[in-house]
């Protein structure tokens, strides 16, 4: 499947849907003197636009690495979403502003069987539109298309709520155009916020998806040598581009041949499976085969798990010619007296362990 291809073609539907819909609802609002309808129409004009701008945002994305930029131009992906959204936001004030007139001035309304009719195509149209795009976005990983297709399926509520302040006029005479107005401005406002919070969310760096890292660890645990798979670092620079770094424990008494062998072996499987190029692999040095030294390890995992938000403990190593007890534990963010915690660990194991130095490094909670 070409992802771009896809995300293009989808974005060409959405275009020549809302373009149709724009027409429609621009003629029947001003025959008709409504406003609800009239933003409405607004509305799905900015949707195209949002459509045209996404294909912009693919093709640039698709650029070729180069000198300024070794790790290609995927993540323009993110700004033409960013686009969209304040886009959606400036079309949400200026149908405010639009509707706050209206009530100072309220138009003489003209509504018809016309104005019924388009406003259910409308909903039909916008409702298959929006289950589509946004079930193909979710399938190719594209921000811009699940934006779209949420917008599109909160459109039908617009439509929805147009079609019943038309009924309400024609069978009462009661006009709520104008406030609806204000209604669905507020709506329009929020859903460019949301979409701009997402996007920025994706910008500065999230958590690893879970399913990602399980299946990156399960590739890595798959080999024999590797007793534990740890830290893992994605750096996102585009939908579906990852560079990662992650860290293995194994035993202490492999060469360093034998751990480059790995090394190569580990990456090309990751690649193959997951998609995630490992420009990094760390090694925790295991001495597993020690008694003293598991029976260690068993006693300060007991003193962690005695611990409120204790997630893990990895990279264990006892250097006993030195005295030095090294690991890393891992404490929950929600925790926001991580350091408090670590603190009580450290003295803990000091008291247990006088006769060793402690090198433990509070490390970050960045995958499941």
């Amino acid at each position: 499947m070409d992802r771009s291809k896809v995300i293009i073609r989808t974005s060409l539907i959405g275009i020549v849907s809302n373009i149709f819909l724009t027409i429609f609802k621009f003629t029947v609002g001003i025959i008709s003197n409504s406003i609800a309808i009239t933003l409405d129409a607004v509305n799905n004009l900015s949707d195209a636009l949002s459509s045209l701008i996404t294909i912009v945002g693919t093709k640039l994305a698709l650029k070729k690495p180069d000198k300024k930029h070794p790790f290609g131009h995927g993540r323009i992906e993110y700004l033409s979403a960013t686009v969209i959204s304040v886009i959606i936001i400036y079309a949400g004030i200026m149908s405010l502003i639009e509707s706050v007139k209206k009530i100072i001035y309220p138009p003489v309304l003209d509504y018809s069987f016309l104005t019924i009719l388009v406003v259910c195509v409308a909903i039909i149209v916008k409702i298959f539109l929006g289950i589509y795009v946004k079930k193909v976005g979710y399938k190719v990983n594209s921000e811009s298309l699940i934006g779209s297709g949420q917008d599109a399926l909160m459109d039908v509520f617009i439509s929805v709520t147009t079609l019943v302040a038309a009924i309400i006029y024609l069978l009462f005479h009661i006009s709520l155009e104008a406030w609806l107005g204000i209604f669905i401005s507020f709506f329009i406002i929020r859903t460019g916020f949301v979409m701009i919070k997402t996007t920025i969310s994706c910008i500065l760096g999230e958590r690893v998806d879970r399913d990602l890292s399980m299946s990156v660890k399960k590739t890595v645990n798959s080999f024999e040598e590797v007793l534990g798979t740890y830290d893992l670092f994605f750096n996102n620079y585009g939908p579906d581009i990852y560079y990662g770094s992650l860290h293995v424990e194994i035993d202490e008494k492999m060469s360093a041949l034998e751990i480059d062998a790995l090394s190569r072996k580990i990456t090309d499987k990751v690649l193959k499976e997951t998609g995630v190029l490992l420009v990094s692999i760390g090694i925790y040095a295991l001495n597993s085969k020690d008694v003293e030294t598991k029976q260690m390890r068993k006693e300060i995992k007991n003193i962690l798990k005695n611990h409120e938000g204790f997630l893990q403990m990895h990279g264990f190593y006892v250097n006993k010619y030195d005295k030095i007890i090294y690991f890393d534990v891992v404490i929950d963010f929600d925790k926001i007296n991580r350091d408090e915690i670590y603190n009580d660990i450290y003295n803990e194991i000091r008291v247990k362990y006088p006769e060793y130095k402690l090198n433990i490094t509070l490390d970050i909670d960045a995958s499941d």
